[in-house]
């Protein structure tokens, strides 16, 4: 599998998400995935599965160099010192350092350039290898990268076939930062789309493979798929061997108004693009 070169830093383009992902279930399943070859694990101090995820990172065989770790900071943490001391529980309940530190939502209480520097702060003092964003509509990623002395090389976003990101893809392409597309086979709905199934059909895969191989075919996308079962996890890594026509990811891209956003929780999401 491929990687996503963002200012310099390297992110496996297929990743694990662990959403919902709780305990010694959690802790399973990222050894899992870890053993078929899986090297991009996220998680967020809301999952509640922090020490499960570092525990299962020490345990692996995989040397902890290869992995790329991704953790999120909870937007009620985004005051300077609160932050600080946030990256810092991180870092403690995961037993390492992660690579990729983002803010989980914005949050219009606290003003962006003290949250942006309090990020700043948290990677120089080693909290944190590289920083970046999520949940960010376009405004708020320039608005972020114009404060931020250090680069912003993530947003970590919704994005599947059946909801159109190019605006905010281009953006970030632009930037310099890598999209990172949660819900990516948009919680199982694509396995519903037929022309994802007649796509399948003609390549031996899967309408949620289809749906992957689209993703990780858009230069700076990487996607992090969240699954509970390991046959899932070894389906979501079946994506070599097969790519997609201009003409197929043009089909899979008129799409996009077919269904629109699936995650987008009141009192904390922005206002999108």
């Amino acid at each position: 599998m491929h990687v996503v070169e963002a200012h310099g830093v390297r992110i496996p383009a297929l990743g694990l998400g662990t959403y919902r992902l709780t305990g010694a279930v959690a802790e399973r399943l990222v050894g899992e995935a870890l053993a078929l070859g899986y090297r991009h694990v996220d998680t967020a101090q809301m999952y509640g599965n922090e020490r499960e995820i570092g525990a299962a990172i020490a345990r692996s065989d995989v040397a902890r160099e290869t992995i790329f770790l991704t953790t999120k900071i909870w937007p009620d943490q985004f005051r300077a010192d609160d932050l600080l001391r946030a990256a810092a529980a991180s870092v403690a309940r995961l037993g390492t350092v992660p690579d990729l530190l983002l803010l989980h939502w914005p949050n219009q209480a606290v003003p962006l350039a003290e949250t942006i520097g309090a990020l700043n702060r948290a990677k120089a003092l080693g909290h944190a290898r590289a920083i970046g964003v999520s949940n960010f509509p376009i405004a708020l990623v320039q608005a972020a990268v114009a404060l931020s002395s250090e680069p912003l090389v993530a947003n970590q976003v919704e994005y599947h076939p059946l909801l159109d990101q190019s605006a905010l893809a281009a953006e970030l392409r632009r930037l310099g930062m890598a999209l990172i597309a949660y819900s990516p086979v948009a919680q199982g709905q694509v396995f519903a789309e037929r022309e994802l199934q007649r796509i399948g059909e003609r390549h031996g895969r899967t309408a949620g493979q289809v749906a992957l191989r689209w993703l990780l075919q858009q230069p700076g996308v990487c996607a992090i798929p969240r699954s509970s079962k390991a046959s899932h996890l070894s389906a979501n890594r079946a994506l070599d061997g097969f790519a997609l026509s201009a003409a197929e990811m043009a089909a899979i891209t008129a799409l996009g108004s077919r269904q629109g956003r699936l995650v987008n929780p009141a009192g904390v999401a922005p206002h999108w693009d």
